[in-house]
């Protein structure tokens, strides 16, 4: 979208953008109703990723404690990724008939409750199911706490807020991050521990939605399907004949951001760990500052998106993203990594910062319980394997010596070659 003035139909979202705006005129705008809303979504997306990044952070930790190879402990993290779309759907139906509130409630209860049954995981198989139900519960709250935002706010904050919104991925990342350092190597406590502590945060946000009303479109809808006599299942049937091809645009379409995410992130501490040999305290320094990347990307581009257009911006991103796929995984000191990874992060989440508002102003306003988050999460099943083909591949090609052998570590292990496969992957 460009020019001062535009007005975009879509999908029963309207936008009128008829001045420049700044960001704070837009983060002042909102009433309390809405301002609950929104914290309550970010709050909500920020705790469902800290508990998801949980896994990848400690995964050496807990390939040691099961016996295991890292690309064992990354079926874990396929497997949550491959429930996801399950979760999408059944809560988002649930979501579009009876409403955003208590759904998204219920589903919160049962990731902290999930997390916490993970920290008691007595072997490696009962901790991957474990994280197949958290897959379920973590693919329904994005398109819930999403719709349930997007639909509340001003439509000229739509940008901004839903920038802002998809942060809280990247701030539960940072939270993760130093809450893992903080736990394991200050504290020297088991990754058990990660897992038990990071279940209570979550729940006090049950107590901050029971303040959030129900979503005035919602109403709407469910009222204009009463009075024209539909039924939800009517519904279903025209969405799916007469919105096939938005439908398959949108889930090519976060197969391809779900590849470049999980990519860049989930199997970049084990790079810094296993071929970096980077300390704990400089792999946690590294996450920061690339997480600070992605929360800074994600906000700007956001907000930018607003007047510039939200496709315009997104293919803006994947090609200034890509310029700094070699100084992320090749650069030759830790500065250079930390300055590749900032910035790749900034371009990765940036584009990522335009897809909650893209997404609801694409679905049809009686499915956007379902529709946002089960595109996101059928995309997520097509991309479910990244993490654990980089381990693999890393693994069966791994960093050659001087004399073309491969380089051994200090425990007589080969050293993957991480950084190969994930510019590649990236690329």
């Amino acid at each position: 979208m460009s020019g001062q003035e535009e007005k975009i139909e879509n999908a029963g979202f309207t936008r009128k953008v008829e001045k420049h705006k700044s960001p704070w005129e837009l983060l002042t705008s909102l009433n309390k109703a809405q301002q609950i809303t929104f914290a309550s979504a970010f709050l909500g997306w920020a705790l469902d990723a800290f508990d998801y990044f949980t896994v990848s952070l400690t995964a050496s930790s807990i390939a040691n404690d099961f016996g295991v190879e890292v690309s064992a402990v990354t079926t874990a993290i396929t497997f949550t990724l491959m429930l996801r779309p399950v979760g999408a759907l059944i809560f988002g139906a649930v979501a579009d008939r009876y409403g955003r509130k208590w759904p998204l409630m219920a589903d919160i209860l049962l990731y902290s409750l999930v997390e916490l049954a993970s920290g008691f995981s007595p072997n490696l198989i009962t901790f991957v199911i474990l994280r197949g139900v958290f897959g379920i519960a973590m693919g329904g709250e994005w398109g819930l706490g999403s719709s349930l935002a997007m639909e509340s706010l001003p439509a000229d904050a739509r940008g901004l807020f839903s920038g802002i919104l998809q942060q809280g991925y990247a701030t539960g990342y940072l939270l993760a991050t130093v809450f893992n350092y903080a736990i394991i190597t200050g504290a020297g406590a088991s990754w058990r521990v990660v897992f038990y502590s990071s279940t209570f945060p979550a729940l006090l946000i049950i107590i901050i939605r029971i303040f959030v009303p129900e979503s005035d479109a919602f109403e709407k809808a469910k009222a204009q399907r009463e009075r024209e006599g539909r039924s939800y299942w009517d519904d279903v049937k025209n969405v799916c004949k007469s919105h096939f091809g938005r439908i398959i645009y949108a889930i090519l379409l976060m197969a391809f951001f779900n590849f470049m995410s999980h990519g860049s992130q989930d199997l970049y501490p084990a790079f810094l760990q296993k071929q970096k040999h980077y300390s704990a305290a400089d792999v946690t320094i590294t996450s920061v500052i690339y997480n600070c990347g992605a929360i800074i990307g994600g906000t700007m581009v956001g907000y930018f998106s607003e007047y510039w257009g939200r496709r315009r911006v997104i293919i803006v991103c994947a090609f200034c993203g890509g310029a700094f796929i070699a100084l992320w995984a090749f650069g030759p000191n830790m500065a250079s990594l930390q300055f590749g990874a900032f910035m790749l992060q900034f371009f990765v989440q940036g584009a990522w910062g335009v897809i909650p508002a893209h997404l609801n102003e694409l679905s049809p306003p009686e499915f956007r319980g379902t529709f946002p988050g089960l595109s996101y999460q059928l995309g997520n099943l097509i991309s479910s394997a990244s993490a654990q083909i980089e381990a693999l591949l890393g693994e069966k090609f791994p960093v050659l010596n001087e004399t073309g052998q491969p380089l051994l570590d200090t425990n007589g292990a080969q050293t993957p070659n991480y950084a190969l496969t994930q510019a590649i992957f990236m690329a």
